[in-house]
């Protein structure tokens, strides 16, 4: 194969690898996980020795401690869909489970209200 065939390109990595690793799920998230959804193990890695490489170093990571979406996502250094689908397959394989976080604020200011506070500064 020459140069030009080659599926890997050195700036961006190899192009065929998220949709291998996730068997060609892009947006499968089954439990609802965002990027500081906290995810940690609940079987050991050696009973992972059957699954992927990428879904055991999950396991092994999340080993006795928790860990977020993001942060397993930059440990293997895969997208954050990527990652999603992986976790998602452990956690329903009985690997690793999900612990709840602060659900981010819902009270957004109105911005009709911030508008009109903007204009009244500006007419001082």
């Amino acid at each position: 194969m020459n140069e030009s065939e080659s599926w890997f390109d050195e700036d961006a990595g190899p192009l065929v690898r998220p949709f291998a690793l996730t068997r060609g799920r892009a947006s499968v998230n089954r439990h609802d996980l965002n990027m500081i959804t906290l995810v940690s193990a609940t079987r050991s890695d050696t009973e992972a020795v059957a699954l992927n490489r990428e879904s055991v170093e999950i396991v092994r990571l999340c080993q006795g401690r928790l860990l977020s979406v993001a942060e397993i996502a930059a440990h293997l250094d895969v997208l954050l869909v990527v990652a999603k689908v992986l976790i998602s397959d452990l956690i329903d394989e009985g690997f690793l489970t999900v612990h709840s976080v602060a659900p981010p604020p819902t009270n957004v200011p109105d911005m009709d209200l911030l508008q009109a506070v903007l204009d009244g500064v500006r007419n001082l």
